[in-house]
C-alpha cells in the first residue's frame, strides 16, 4: 500500500459459495430470526430484501524478535541432606541451615518430601532469545486464531481488480497498523522477563497481509417492519 512504513500484502479469497447457493440458505433460516414466544412468522411474511457480497479484511501479521541480555533467576537442586557443599566449576559453595550468603551465589536450604533437600541458588543467565510468531485479527480488531487456509485455489489471481469491482461492498480493517503491530510486539516480548539489564533487542515486521474475505449479507423485513441480518462466511459456507 503506497505510503505504509509497512509492507502489506493485499490477498482476496475467491467466494466457494455461490450466490444460488446463499440465497437458499437465506429462504431456509429467514423465519428463525423472527422468532418470539417459541413461535415464528410464516415464510410468505418475511421478505427478502436484497443479498450483497461484500469483502470484509482481516490481519495477519508475523515478526521476528531478537534480544540478548542478563536476568536474575533461581535454580532449584535436590541434594541429601548431609550435603555440605557445592562444587560448581572451581568454586565452593558451603550450604549451611536456613540462609546463608557465600562467594557470588545466595543459597538458600529447604526441606522438601522424601530424604532430599532442596536448594535454591541465585544467580544470573546471560540469555539470547530468536523468537518468530504470526497474530491475526478479525474485520473488527479482535485477535483470533486464523479459520482460514490461503491454498492457491481460494486466492483471487488479481486482487485489487476484484475488490476494485465491488468497492461500496469492501470492508476496511478496523484495527490500525500500528495498533496490530503492538499487540504482536507484546506477544513477542512476553518472553523477556523482569529483571533484565543490559538488554540488547531488535523488533522486525516481516510482513503483514490484508486478507479479504467474501461475506454474503442478505437484508430481512419481516413482521411489523422489523429488519434483520443474515450473515454467510462464503468459504465456510457457515452463517455468523
Amino acid at each position: 500500500m503506497a505510503g505504509s512504513k509497512y509492507k502489506i500484502k493485499t490477498v482476496v479469497l475467491r467466494p466457494i459459495l455461490d450466490y444460488n447457493e446463499a440465497e437458499q440458505i437465506v429462504e431456509n433460516r429467514k423465519t428463525s430470526l423472527f422468532r418470539s414466544m417459541l413461535q415464528k412468522p410464516k415464510k410468505a411474511e418475511v421478505h427478502v430484501h436484497s443479498i450483497k457480497l461484500s469483502y470484509e479484511a482481516f490481519l495477519i501479521l508475523s515478526g521476528k524478535y531478537n534480544a540478548d541480555f542478563y536476568r536474575k533467576t533461581v535454580h532449584s537442586i535436590s541434594v541429601d541432606p548431609n550435603v555440605r557443599e557445592i562444587i560448581i566449576g572451581d568454586d565452593v559453595f558451603p550450604i549451611t541451615k536456613g540462609n546463608g550468603v557465600l562467594g557470588k551465589l545466595n543459597t538458600k536450604i529447604k526441606k522438601s518430601t522424601g530424604r532430599k533437600n532442596q536448594v535454591d541458588l541465585e544467580l544470573e543467565e546471560h540469555v539470547y532469545i530468536d523468537d518468530e510468531q504470526e497474530i491475526a485479527f478479525d474485520h473488527h480488531g479482535k485477535e483470533i486464531k486464523m479459520p482460514y487456509k490461503m491454498s492457491s485455489r481460494l486466492i483471487e489471481s488479481y486482487p485489487r481488480r476484484t475488490l476494485e469491482k465491488t468497492k461500496n461492498n469492501v470492508k476496511k480493517p478496523e484495527i490500525t497498523y500500528d495498533a496490530a503491530v503492538t499487540r504482536l510486539t507484546s506477544k513477542l516480548k512476553k518472553s523477556v522477563s523482569i529483571g533484565k539489564r543490559n538488554l540488547q533487542e531488535k523488533i522486525t515486521i516481516n510482513e503483514i497481509i490484508e486478507l479479504y474475505v467474501p461475506i454474503y449479507e442478505a437484508r430481512l423485513i419481516g413482521p411489523k417492519k422489523n429488519v434483520r441480518l443474515i450473515r454467510i462466511d462464503s468459504i465456510r459456507k457457515k452463517v455468523l
